[in-house]
C-alpha cells in the first residue's frame, strides 16, 4: 500500500496584491538600495567560490534590475532574465536597461551590452520559462515577499537545467524585532510580515528537488537617531503587506504612540536600533526527485543522457 505524499508546506500570511501595491508606491527602489545593494555584493562574494559559467541565467524579483550590473560584470556572455510581478518597477528596469538607458549606453562603452536583456511580468512561482532552459536562478531579497516559498523552489527547479544552480537571500525571523516590540508595548495591535527560518529553507530546497544546500544568515543592526527615520526605511524596504495588518491610514495618535515606544529603545549611545536578519542559501538542482514513497521523478536530461530537447 503506498504511503501518502508529504503534507504541502503551509503559505505565509502575506497578501500579493498588498506586496504588489506596496512595491508600484516606491518608485525605482533607490530607497532601498542602502541593503539591497549591500546583500547583492554580499551574494556576489559568496558566487565568487562557485565554479559556474550560466549562458542564461534569471534575476527572480528582479524589481528595477539594479543587480543586472553586477550580473554582467560576473557573466558577461549570459542572457539575462529579469523577472517580477509588479509591472510598475519593471517599468523602471526597461527605461535603464533595455531602452536605451545611461546604464546601458555605458555597458556598450565597456563591452557588457551586446546581450539585451530580457524583462518578463510573472509570479516567482509561475514564471512562464521553458523546462531546463537555466543554468542559474538569482534571487537577491524577494522571496520573502512570496506567500509560498516552496512553490517557488519547486518552479526553479523546472526551469534550472540539471546541476544548475539557485542562489538566494531572504529576511529572516529576527528581521524587525523592535518594531514588532515597540507595537508590542505601545498596544497597537497590528499583524507583521512573517519570515521563514534559515534551516526551514535548506529543508524546503531537499522537498523540491534540489540537492548539498549551503544556508548561512548574518544579523545587520542598523541605528537611527529618530523614530521618523526608521519608520522610513522599513516603508522602503517593502512595508507591511501582512494579510491581516491593520486597514487603513493611522492617525496621528497612533503614530504618536509608535514613536514613543520606539524612542523609549533609546541605548546608551543616544540611538535606535533595528535588527536585520538576513539568511543566504544556494543548492544545486539535482536530477532526480521522490514526491512520494517508492516514486521517484527523473528529469528528461538525466535519462540515458540525453539533453532536454533532444
Amino acid at each position: 500500500m503506498s504511503q501518502p505524499s508529504p503534507a504541502t508546506p503551509p503559505t505565509l500570511p502575506l497578501n500579493p496584491a498588498h506586496v504588489v501595491q506596496q512595491f508600484s508606491r516606491r518608485g525605482d527602489l533607490s530607497d532601498a538600495q542602502f541593503l539591497y545593494g549591500e546583500v547583492a555584493r554580499r551574494m556576489l562574494g559568496r558566487l565568487q567560490y562557485i565554479r559556474l559559467q550560466p549562458t542564461a541565467l534569471l534575476d527572480a524579483g528582479c524589481g528595477a534590475a539594479d543587480n543586472l550590473p553586477l550580473l554582467r560584470e560576473r557573466y558577461p556572455d549570459a542572457a539575462y532574465h529579469g523577472l517580477d510581478i509588479n509591472e510598475a518597477v519593471l517599468a523602471h528596469a526597461r527605461q535603464r536597461h533595455a531602452s536605451g538607458g545611461v546604464t546601458q549606453w555605458l555597458g556598450k562603452l565597456v563591452g557588457l551590452g551586446h546581450n539585451t536583456p530580457r524583462f518578463i511580468r510573472a509570479d516567482l512561482a509561475d514564471t512562464g520559462l521553458p523546462p531546463e532552459s537555466l543554468d542559474l536562478v538569482w534571487s537577491n531579497l524577494a522571496m520573502h515577499w512570496h506567500p509560498a516559498p516552496h512553490a517557488v523552489l519547486a518552479e526553479w527547479r523546472r526551469v534550472l537545467k540539471v546541476g544548475g544552480l539557485a542562489m538566494f537571500s531572504c529576511l529572516g525571523p529576527a528581521t524587525l524585532r523592535e518594531l514588532r516590540q515597540a507595537l508590542d508595548d505601545a498596544g497597537l495591535r497590528t499583524a507583521t510580515p512573517a519570515f521563514v527560518d534559515m534551516h526551514d529553507f535548506g529543508d524546503l530546497l531537499v522537498e523540491n528537488g534540489f540537492s548539498d544546500p549551503v544556508m548561512d544568515q548574518e544579523t545587520l543592526t542598523l541605528t537611527y537617531r529618530s523614530p521618523e527615520r526608521l519608520l522610513e526605511d522599513v516603508r522602503a524596504l517593502g512595508g507591511n503587506p501582512a494579510s491581516d495588518r491593520r486597514r487603513g491610514l493611522v492617525g496621528r495618535s497612533w503614530l504618536n504612540r509608535l514613536h514613543a515606544a520606539l524612542e523609549a529603545q533609546r541605548n546608551t549611545d543616544g540611538v535606535i536600533a533595528l535588527t536585520i536578519e538576513v539568511s543566504y542559501g544556494h543548492a544545486w538542482r539535482a536530477a532526480a526527485r521522490r514526491s512520494a514513497a517508492g516514486e521517484t521523478h527523473l528529469s528528461i536530461s538525466a535519462i540515458g543522457g540525453r539533453r532536454a530537447g533532444s
